[in-house]
């Protein structure tokens, strides 16, 4: 991940206060993004605008592609951040390196969000950013037959969402999605989740429901890999078990996979092995 090589170096006391002080730097942009170099072959663009001008606001993404080379594979990126508005992207620049290093084209977008814009608009935003791959395929490289969706967070409940709501099977292919909301209705009071959908009244669940990527999984639905915290409080690992027996009802069987120990904040930071073993995963769909 993008933050640390070694993690031998972190006694549990350091860990501790880092994982306590992070969030707090995350919401108030204190930390800013080190510089890492791109793998060999690989042009980063920041700033990209994905949107048009009729668009409710202009919207950026950073691409890591590989000029030159054949079409390959893309994965649209998306940050968490409780999906407020203004949120960070370059947290998921380790994720990004990691993909670019292995072959993918990746689309590491910003989006809408609270309090100015509510559900469903960084899902429009999202589709936006798919249309605008496959219109800019040929500049960046990208094979629009295939897509897969990618986040952590709000950005893992957003990257299920876009993929699974109203899905046409060629948008997107596959979905990597960790420690994601998938079903709001667990917990409507969850921190953010009011503000997200632009209410607080939980008495009637059908704006939550709607809003919970657990209820739009049908038999055409992408395959999906799910990591997940065990010691997640934030956002809770029944909300990957219920994603997990959506899917088992329309036919497949997707595994949960664990982070033994792991908080919200730290299943990003220190997710051992989970990202490239997503890396894998989507390897076996969209390079076949």
């Amino acid at each position: 991940m993008p933050f640390f090589k070694d993690h031998n170096l972190i006694t549990p006391g350091l860990f501790k206060i880092f994982t306590a002080v992070i969030p707090v730097l995350f919401l108030c942009n204190c930390i800013l993004p080190v510089a890492a170099p791109l793998p060999k072959g690989v042009r980063l663009q920041r700033d990209v605008t994905y949107t048009p001008p009729s668009w409710p606001s202009p919207l950026t993404a950073d691409i890591f592609h590989r000029p030159g080379s054949p079409p390959a594979p893309a994965v649209l990126l998306v940050h968490g951040g409780s999906w407020k508005a203004g949120g960070a992207r370059w947290p998921m620049n380790g994720i990004a390196r990691k993909l670019a290093a292995r072959g993918y084209v990746v689309v590491n977008v910003s989006y809408r969000g609270a309090p100015s814009d509510h559900y469903s608009a960084p899902v429009h935003d999202l589709r936006e950013a798919i249309r605008w791959m496959r219109r800019h395929a040929d500049e960046y490289g990208i094979d629009p037959r295939h897509i897969a969706t990618y986040g952590f967070s709000a950005g893992g409940h957003l990257a299920a969402q876009v993929a699974l709501r109203d899905h046409n099977p060629e948008n997107v292919e596959a979905i990597v999605a960790a420690s994601a909301p998938f079903d709001l209705t667990i917990d409507p009071n969850m921190a953010a989740v009011p503000e997200f959908l632009g209410t607080t009244e939980v008495k009637n669940l059908q704006l939550f429901r709607e809003a919970s990527p657990v209820n739009h999984v049908n038999r055409s639905s992408p395959p999906i890999f799910i990591y997940q915290g065990t010691s997640d409080d934030l956002v809770k690992p029944e909300h990957a078990i219920r994603m997990r027996a959506a899917y088992r009802r329309a036919g497949m069987d997707p595994q949960i996979h664990w982070m033994p120990g792991r908080s919200h904040v730290d299943g990003f930071l220190l997710p051992g092995k989970k990202v490239d073993q997503a890396i894998d995963f989507l390897d076996g769909i969209m390079k076949q």
